[in-house]
Parts: structure tokens; C-alpha cells; sequence
């Protein structure tokens, strides 16, 4: 418990708030990715819903 306070002063955060003036770049990446990825699972259940439509019965 006496250690904890050392620990938290030794953690790498200098304490100085900066304000955000434009994203970084680790949220455009992730931004990006979850595009793809969403592009991805639609394609791939347009796909597999186009072949399993049933045949039409005259």
C-alpha cells in the first residue's frame, strides 16, 4: 500500500492536459478498418444470400 503513490507518479502521464485539435492517427486507421471490415461482411453475406435463393415453382 505505501508503494502505490511511487507507482502512480512513475507511470509516464506528466499530468498536462492537451486539448485535441484534430484526430490521430491510430482513429483514422481504426476509422478505416472497420470500414473495410464492414465492407467486407456485406459482401460476403450478399454473396452467400444471392446462391441460396429458392427456385421459383411454377
Amino acid at each position: 500500500m505505501i508503494a502505490l503513490p511511487v507507482l502512480a507518479v512513475q507511470s509516464g502521464h506528466s499530468g498536462i492536459v492537451h486539448p485535441r485539435t484534430r484526430p490521430e492517427l491510430s482513429d483514422i486507421a481504426l476509422f478505416g478498418f472497420a470500414a473495410v471490415g464492414v465492407w467486407l461482411v456485406r459482401r460476403a453475406l450478399r454473396k452467400r444470400f444471392a446462391k441460396s435463393k429458392p427456385a421459383a415453382k411454377d
